[in-house]
């Protein structure tokens, strides 16, 4: 008999805006809900720095992976990278408990994607589309044609494209701070529009 696959629970946040103190109650709300992976959307610095942003999930010994937001430069991002070591999967994708997760960010205050955005995302989905495996979308930015588009801000078309092709389960996106708890659907894909108070899931 097959042993049912252990489900990953998930909370997915985002647009912090280096406040230290929404990331200490994230990160008591991931204990709380006994989380195994914290995922971050982007949007970690604002108007001052996201420096000691990733210490309370450390303290817990929590697992967080990220993406840049477009108030996050390459520079701040590499930086959280490299002094708590956790995952910026901006271009990347990886695996925890049998679900895969592609990420794409937008860093240096970009607010739109491009041909190369697409690409990097076709090919991380190419390598991935064929396993049994769940899999979520984590973009800072919303797809096109999704319901945070009242905010008066055009969503990604590119999202939306590697959407439509390739299903993903989830999708986690962030970016409009008053679409937050706001869920959408692209054909069966659940779209999860996260921010500063967090969402927990299951897939």
């Amino acid at each position: 008999m097959v042993k049912p696959r252990e489900k990953l629970r998930v909370l997915a946040a985002a647009d912090i805006h280096g406040r230290k103190e929404v990331a200490e109650q994230l990160s008591r709300k991931a204990e709380r809900e006994k989380v195994d992976l914290v995922i971050l959307a982007g949007d970690l610095n604002g108007q001052t720095t996201a420096r000691g942003i990733i210490a309370p999930f450390k303290r817990r010994n929590q697992t967080v992976i990220f993406v840049p937001g477009n108030w996050d430069t390459s520079a701040e991002a590499a930086m959280l990278k490299s002094m708590y070591q956790i995952n910026d999967i901006n271009g990347y994708y990886t695996t925890y408990k049998g679900v895969d997760i592609v990420g794409v960010g937008n860093p240096d205050f970009q607010l739109e994607h491009n041909k190369k955005t697409l690409e990097r995302l076709i090919k991380n989905f190419e390598k991935i589309k064929d396993k049994k495996t769940k899999k979520i979308l984590v973009s800072h930015l919303h797809p096109a044609g999704t319901i945070a588009e009242f905010s008066g801000f055009e969503g990604s078309p590119e999202i939306r494209m590697a959407i439509e092709y390739f299903h993903p389960d989830i999708v986690i996106s962030a970016h409009i701070h008053e679409a937050e708890g706001i869920d959408d659907k692209i054909g069966k894909t659940k779209i999860f529009n996260v921010g500063k108070l967090g969402k927990v899931f299951e897939i």
